[in-house]
């Protein structure tokens, strides 16, 4: 591990001093990608120096154990440095993990209502409610990209951006089925049913990622359809979009212009086709270095929402919290944060990163 640290490290000096290039500066785009670099081995070579700092008074210690008079204070500066060296290799060991290439990117979440009819589509709102809540605590921002209500003010589907630094890491665990037990909205019997909802998290996907070609992409322009009002089904400002070799097929129709829906429509339909490539690449990883958290398959049950007893249960990470209202309130970050911890021991354990 050492032997890797000390390359990294060369790395972060060698990458700082060129950021202090003139040449460089000028250049936005390779100055754009060492400041990211810098950025990402910043983390691992502050707490490779803390290491190092704490190995050095450990030595320091030892050579002071000889010393009657000093032999107390420093087998205590000894005890204290091996903890601090302890804690620094514990860390270092999760920092050097091979990260996610999607980390740092805005992602495209899809919401679909499932099983339950209109109530499954009253929860499709709430998690979107969730979802927008939590983006706002952590300072990202979200656009609603494509979205298809109910009369009840429920949503049959939505697709939504949210944007902000490390977006993707902390919402990519999020893919898969979401299973609300309740007694519905929409009837008064006072029965609990279970309805389930589909979410998909798409890393927002560059235009040098997927190669899509404009001939393979039938277009279509339509009116929106709405509930109603002045701009309704005056203009064909509605857009879908369909790929001819995958069959996939995107609409937006959200916006009046013309060129803001095209736009989102390509977005998600990079997205998409993006996440079909990534799938791809995934199922040639073996099964043994797959983490335990899940794999994002959106057919996968992973978690349960509970209001009679006011309690959410991941079923990945068999993690269950009695503070359902503050969860959908976006009060999120203590079951991320356990399944980050829990996808990084799995990784430990498999021996990544050495």
């Amino acid at each position: 591990m050492t032997e890797k640290l000390q390359s990294v490290e060369q790395r972060f000096e060698m990458v700082s001093e060129k950021l202090s290039d003139p040449q460089v500066i000028s250049d936005q785009d390779s100055y754009r990608k060492l400041m990211k670099e810098y950025k990402s081995l910043s983390p691992i070579v502050e707490k490779f120096r803390e290491y190092k700092a704490a190995l050095r008074d450990a030595e320091e210690a030892r050579s002071l154990l000889a010393d009657r008079e000093m032999r107390e204070l420093a087998e205590e500066s000894l005890a204290e440095a091996k903890e601090r060296a302890e804690h620094a290799e514990n860390e270092l060991r999760v920092l050097l993990l091979p990260r996610d290439p999607n980390d740092d990117k805005n992602v495209i979440m899809e919401i679909r209502g499932g099983a339950g009819g209109e109530e499954a589509a009253l929860f499709a709102s709430t998690l979107f409610r969730m979802y927008s809540m939590y983006a706002e605590r952590r300072g990202f921002k979200t656009e609603v990209l494509s979205s298809n209500p109910t009369e009840l003010g429920g949503l049959k589907e939505i697709s939504f951006e949210i944007s902000g630094e490390g977006a993707y890491s902390r919402l990519k665990f999020e893919s898969g089925v979401h299973r609300v037990q309740r007694v519905p909205e929409t009837e008064a019997s006072g029965r609990i049913h279970t309805s389930t909802v589909t979410v998909a998290v798409l890393p927002e996907a560059e235009d040098v990622e997927v190669d899509i070609n404009p001939s393979e992409i039938q277009v279509d322009r339509f009116r929106s359809g709405g509930a109603g009002g002045q701009h309704v089904n005056k203009t064909e400002s509605a857009v879908r979009l369909t790929h001819l070799p995958t069959g996939i097929v995107v609409e937006c129709q959200d916006e009046r212009s013309q060129h803001k829906n095209m736009d989102r429509a390509m977005k998600l339909l990079r997205a998409r086709l993006y996440e079909i490539k990534q799938r791809e690449q995934n199922e040639k990883i073996a099964e043994e270095r797959k983490s335990q958290v899940g794999t994002g398959d959106r057919s996968e049950r992973i978690r349960t929402y509970n209001f009679p007893q006011g309690r959410i249960t991941d079923h990945r990470i068999g993690l269950t919290l009695y503070k359902l209202d503050l969860f959908l309130d976006g009060d999120m970050d203590e079951m991320i944060d356990a399944l980050i911890t829990t996808d990084q021991s799995e990784k430990l354990r498999a021996g990544e990163g050495f």
